[in-house]
C-alpha cells in the first residue's frame, strides 16, 4: 500500500493542549506521516480543532467572547502552535466547517433513511435561571464517590468515575452558579448502534492486527453489562451543526444541534474536503480519499488517539460509517495510546497541571520535546513525565551521542583537511562490518516503524546513532593521521556520508535538527538508504560542508530544578 490517509484525534477548541495531548494522538502521526513520505508513499495526512459542544461554549464564556469569535481565535493558537511542533498536516481544518455541516447533516438523514435514527423523549436537567437544559459538562457538583467538589455531570476528573448529573450532590450550573434546578423532558434522536453490533464485532475481529488496547476498550464497549447502547447524538444548544435531515428540516428538532461526538469524527472527511476546496481542486480530489468506489480502496486508512477515543472511534463512528449505507472508507487500523502522567499525578487541562505546548516551547525547541516524548510514547501502560528522565533523554541521547558524534567529526575534518570532503582510500573490512551492520539495523527500524511500533523505532534509531560513535572509537581517525593520513580521511569521508544518513533517519523524529544537519553538509539529498553502501558514498571527495551549531544543549542541574519549581504547581 503506497497511499496512507493519517488521521490523529482532533483536540478540543478550548485552550492549549498539553504534552500529554500531544504524544497521545498528534505527534505519532505525524512521526508516521513523515516517515511514509520519506520512503515516497502518497499521503494525507488530517486534523482539525472539535468547536462544537459544552467545552466550547464554557470556555467562551469565561473569556467573554462569543463562541463563534473565540473558537476562530483558539484555532490560530492550536495552529501556530502545531506549526512549531512541526506537525506536518496536509490540512489543519475546523469541524464548524461548511464543509463538515453539510457531510454530518447528510450522514443523519442517511442514517433515518436506513431506520438507524430514533426520537426518544428522556429527562434533562433544566437551569430556571439559564432558562435553558444543561447537557452533563453544563453541571457542576459534588461527586458522590469521592467527595471532589468540582464535579462535572459527566465525569469526576478527580477520581475518574463516570457520573450521570443526577448523581452530583449540591449540583448547580457551570455558567450561572445557580442551584435553581429541576428535571424536565425533551426529546432527542439516538442512533441505533445496538442494530449495527454484530456488525461492528465481525468487522473488529477482522482487525487481527490491531493493537490489544485498541480492540479489548473496543470489545468491552460491545459485550459488558447490556451491550453496546444506542447514543444520544442531539443535544439542547445554541452553538453546533443544526439538526437537519440531508438539506431538509428536522420536525420537532428545531433549536437543537448534534452532538459533538456525531459531528466531530465526520470532521476527517470534511476537512479533507477543505483541503481540496483550499487548493483550489475539484472534489474528486478529495473522495478518493474516502469513497471507495472513486480510488479510496488503495488507500491505508491509519488513526492516532488516546484510549478515552478508542470507544468513539471503533463504534460510534463506523456505526456512522457503516450505517450511511454509502461507500465510505473505513478505518485500517488504529493505534491507540495510554496516558502521559505528569511528575506523580496526571495532566489536566481544565487543572491547568503539567506543561502545556506553548511552555515547553518557551523552554527549548521542539525537537528536544518530540524525541522525548516519542521515546517515552505510551504504548503499552501509561508512561510519565519527570524532569530528571527529561533532563536525562536529551543530554544522553540527543547531545552526547547524536550530537557528538556530528560534532567530532565535523570539528575533526576541519581541522585536518578543512571544510571539504576528504579523499581516502577503499573501505576496508572494518568498514564493511559497519555497512552490515548498519544494514541490519535500519531494516529493523523500518520494520518497528510500519508496525507503528514507537518506542522500538526510537531505541532502534539510537542504536545506529550509538554505530556510529563506536565506529568512530574504533576507527579512531584522530590517531591515524598521524601514520596514515590516507586512512583516516576514509574513515572521516565515511563519517561525514554518515551525518547525512542520519539525518534522513532522523528527521521524521527530530525534522529541525535533521534540516540543520543537511544544509551543514551542503546537500538537499534526502534519498532513503535502500542500499547503506551507496547511501556512504553520497558525498564525494571534494564536497563541501559547514561545521554546524551545536545541535542540542545539554540540560543543566541548574535548569532543570528551575523548570520543577516552575511547573510544580498549576497554570495561571
Amino acid at each position: 500500500m503506497n497511499r496512507y490517509l493519517i488521521t490523529s484525534a482532533i483536540p478540543y477548541i478550548n485552550g492549549i493542549k498539553h504534552l500529554g495531548n500531544l504524544v497521545g494522538s498528534q505527534l505519532p502521526a505525524d512521526l508516521f506521516a513523515r516517515y511514509q513520505r520519506a520512503r515516497g508513499a502518497e499521503v494525507m495526512f488530517i486534523c482539525a480543532t472539535d468547536e462544537h459542544g459544552t467545552p466550547a461554549e464554557l470556555a467562551a464564556a469565561k473569556a467573554g467572547k462569543p463562541v463563534e469569535e473565540y473558537c476562530a481565535d483558539m484555532w490560530h493558537v492550536q495552529k501556530d502552535l502545531s506549526d512549531k511542533f512541526r506537525l506536518s498536516f496536509d490540512h489543519f481544518g475546523r469541524s464548524s466547517s461548511a464543509r463538515n455541516r453539510k457531510l454530518t447533516q447528510h450522514f443523519a438523514g442517511k442514517l433515518a433513511d436506513n431506520g438507524l435514527i430514533e426520537e426518544v423523549v428522556e429527562k434533562q436537567v433544566y437551569s430556571n435561571a439559564d432558562g435553558r437544559f444543561l447537557p452533563d459538562r453544563y453541571i457542576e457538583g459534588t461527586c458522590p464517590d469521592c467527595g471532589y467538589e468540582n464535579a462535572r455531570g459527566d465525569q469526576c476528573e478527580e477520581c475518574t468515575k463516570q457520573l450521570d448529573p443526577t448523581d452530583l450532590i449540591n449540583p448547580r450550573s457551570a455558567v450561572s452558579g445557580s442551584t435553581d434546578l429541576e428535571t424536565r423532558e425533551t426529546r432527542h434522536l439516538y442512533l441505533r448502534q445496538s442494530a449495527l453490533r454484530d456488525k461492528l464485532d465481525a468487522w473488529i475481529d477482522s482487525k487481527k492486527d490491531w493493537p490489544v488496547l485498541t480492540t479489548s476498550i473496543a470489545k468491552k464497549w460491545l459485550h459488558d453489562g447490556d451491550g453496546l447502547r444506542d447514543r444520544g447524538i442531539t443535544r439542547d444548544l445554541d452553538w453546533g451543526v443544526p439538526v437537519q435531515r440531508g438539506d431538509a428540516k428536522w420536525p420537532g428538532m428545531e433549536g437543537k444541534v448534534f452532538y459533538v461526538w456525531f459531528d466531530a469524527p465526520i470532521e476527517y472527511i470534511g476537512a479533507t474536503a477543505e483541503w481540496a476546496d483550499t487548493n483550489k481542486l475539484l472534489d474528486s480530489d478529495w473522495e478518493r480519499w474516502w469513497r471507495t468506489e472513486k480510488g479510496a480502496e488503495n488507500v491505508r486508512y491509519v488513526q492516532f488517539m488516546g484510549k478515552d477515543n478508542v470507544p468513539f472511534h471503533t463504534l460510534s463512528f463506523p456505526a456512522t460509517i457503516m450505517g450511511s449505507g454509502e461507500d465510505w472508507k473505513l478505518v485500517d487500523y488504529i493505534k491507540s495510546f495510554n496516558y502521559l502522567n505528569y511528575d506523580g499525578g496526571q495532566f489536566s487541562t481544565s487543572q491547568g497541571r503539567g506543561v502545556f505546548m506553548d511552555q515547553a516551547l518557551e523552554l527549548l525547541p521542539a525537537d528536544y520535546w518530540r524525541w522525548w516524548l516519542l521515546s517515552h510514547a505510551p504504548e503499552n501502560s501509561d508512561s510519565e513525565f519527570t524532569w530528571e528522565n527529561f533532563q536525562q533523554g536529551v543530554n544522553k541521547d540527543l547531545a552526547d551521542v547524536l550530537g557528538n558524534f556530528v560534532s567530532r567529526v565535523t570539528k575533526f575534518c576541519r581541522s585536518k583537511f578543512g571544510e571539504i570532503v576528504p579523499e581516502g582510500g577503499a573501505f576496508g573490512d572494518v568498514e564493511n562490518a559497519l555497512i552490515a551492520d548498519l544494514t541490519a539495523k535500519i531494516r529493523t527500524y523500518e520494520a518497528h516503524m510500519e508496525a507503528i511500533e514507537i518506542r522500538k523505532a526510537t531505541a532502534e534509531l539510537r542504536a545506529i546513532w550509538v554505530a556510529g560513535n563506536e565506529y568512530l572509537q574504533t576507527a579512531a581517525p584522530w590517531a591515524a593521521f598521524k601514520t596514515d593520513p590516507d586512512a583516516a580521511a576514509m574513515v572521516i569521508r565515511l563519517s561525514l556520508n554518515l551525518i547525512r544518513l542520519y539525518a534522513v533517519l532522523s528527521a521524521p523524529f527530530i525534522p529541525d535538527a535533521a534540516a540543520s544537519i543537511l544544509t551543514a553538509m551542503h546537500t538537499k539529498n534526502t534519498d532513503w538508504p535502500d542500499n547503506v553502501a551507496q547511501a556512504l558514498n553520497t558525498l564525494q571527495a571534494g564536497d563541501t560542508f559547514t561545521v554546524p551549531d551545536v545541535l542540542f544543549a545539554k540540560i543543566s542541574d541548574e535548569d532543570r530544578e528551575n523548570w520543577q519549581e516552575r511547573f510544580a504547581g498549576t497554570r495561571d
